[in-house]
């Protein structure tokens, strides 16, 4: 196993073993762009958010959600508070005996959690019969896992480059449509015929759903539903958890708490308390 700090060097390649767990709590960290060409990788926090981005689209992993990266992926990770970070590679032929050679992301439920934890800090060694065991379990939970389907297509148009890496990277927030077409010189009408065919989405409902991606990771960092409405620009809080609820289908409140056992195991203690989140490959 590998306990890693936070500028340690790792190349999952490089080792020889066909299973590799690492863990790390790390803080303000960017990745960089990379793929790794004979390992596919499972990537999970079990406290704090993540934020995963490809060649053409952002997701959100939030501690009930993983994804699972195929060999030769491009991707990069970042994220800005703490981050309990988890990650395990599979040499590729091993990988492909059980799942998929597409990018996915995964609901984990509390038997996931623990096994995913147990495996990353589990010693680099011949798996033994216990451990070939317990990664039957967890080949069939994961299997099994529903599938997440909150993603957002990034606009490849060289006018949006600078203002895609800003958004995310969350030095900035999309703007309206009218501050956008001032910011980049396009007329309203040019931007979005191109949202519409680089993402699918018009550029307002495209800035929505960004929106909402950003709230799921201000909300699991431990901010209240005031503070991810100021910082969203909502009107008033009622305007947020009506935008949230439409969105997904429940408030705030209410989402989280369907998730919290992956947080804590008791929804009182989420409820008493604010999450106490943890802190690149």
């Amino acid at each position: 196993m590998a306990v890693l700090k936070q500028n340690e060097e790792f190349d999952a390649d490089s080792i020889r073993e066909k299973v590799i767990g690492i863990a790390s709590d790390m803080v303000m960290h960017d990745s960089g762009f990379h793929f790794h060409t004979t390992k596919a990788q499972l990537l999970y926090a079990p406290s704090g958010c993540m934020t995963v981005t490809t060649s053409d689209r952002q997701l959100v992993l939030p501690p009930f959600r993983m994804l699972w990266i195929p060999v030769n992926e491009t991707h990069r990770v970042n994220f800005r508070n703490i981050v309990a970070y988890r990650s395990i590679y599979f040499d590729e032929c091993y990988a492909e005996k059980y799942m998929s050679t597409s990018l996915r992301v995964l609901h984990v439920n509390p038997l996931l959690k623990e096994i995913i934890e147990r495996i990353c800090f589990w010693e680099w060694s011949e798996l033994r019969n216990d451990q070939v065991n317990l990664l039957n379990v967890f080949w069939d939970e994961i299997n099994g896992a529903p599938e997440e389907k909150l993603e957002l297509k990034i606009p490849q148009d060289r006018r949006f480059k600078k203002f895609s890496e800003e958004w995310t990277l969350r030095y900035a927030m999309p703007p309206m449509l009218k501050d956008l077409a001032e910011k980049t010189g396009a007329v309203e009408k040019t931007i979005s015929r191109i949202f519409k065919k680089e993402t699918g989405l018009s550029y307002q409902e495209w800035r929505q759903q960004w929106r909402l991606q950003r709230s799921i990771e201000l909300l699991v960092e431990g901010n209240s539903i005031g503070e991810v409405s100021h910082i969203l620009d909502f009107s008033s809080d009622s305007a947020f958890i009506d935008f949230f609820k439409k969105q997904t289908g429940s408030t705030p409140l209410q989402y989280l708490i369907k998730h919290s056992n992956i947080f804590t195991g008791d929804k009182r203690d989420w409820i008493d308390e604010p999450f106490q989140t943890l802190s690149r490959f």
